[in-house]
């Protein structure tokens, strides 16, 4: 039985250069699966009790311009949710694409080993495509795992906006 920091090592051998790229992309997305986690449970709550009070302590709060400034205070705690999520919501498709670019470049070693043999000799083929495996299945759990966390941070958002306006009253 291997340990999880073994299996990664020889998937990094294994699966060629891409890999790296693969576990490059891994290490960006669950650093900001971390902060936007960090965000909403520890900053947003306080955040939005200041906006709050800032919002309660106005003697004008019905007028047209207390309106705009309504909607600003919305709008920058809004802005706040919404950091680093599109970055986020790019490397989840990236990485798939990343494992067919090491799909692609495993088969070509096996190709490049069939022309140098002159013949289809399994032993010759079982790197490359041992690598282009690899590669797919590195890029696929990584997708697979960050969906989730995709979906559910701009979810979040919107339903903390919608909770912030609601208390927000005239």
């Amino acid at each position: 039985m291997h340990s999880p920091l073994t299996a990664v090592l020889e998937m990094r051998e294994l699966g060629g250069p891409v890999v790296d790229w693969i576990f490059a992309a891994c290490l960006v997305l669950w650093a900001l699966v971390a902060e936007r986690t960090w965000y909403f449970v520890r900053i947003l709550p306080g955040r939005m009790a200041q906006t709050q009070q800032v919002w309660q302590n106005r003697a004008d709060r019905a007028s047209w311009s207390a309106r705009q400034i309504r909607r600003t205070m919305i709008s920058q705690l809004n802005a706040e949710m919404n950091a680093n999520l599109k970055l986020m919501r790019v490397l989840v498709p990236l990485c798939p694409l990343l494992g067919l670019l090491g799909t692609v470049s495993g088969m070509l070693g096996v190709f490049d080993s069939m022309a140098a043999l002159g013949s289809a000799d399994a032993r010759s083929m079982a790197t490359g495509v041992s690598e282009a495996m690899i590669c797919t299945l590195t890029a696929l759990g990584v997708s697979v795992t960050g969906l989730y966390p995709s979906q559910y941070f701009p979810r979040r958002a919107v339903r903390e906006t919608e909770l912030l306006a609601d208390r927000l009253v005239y």
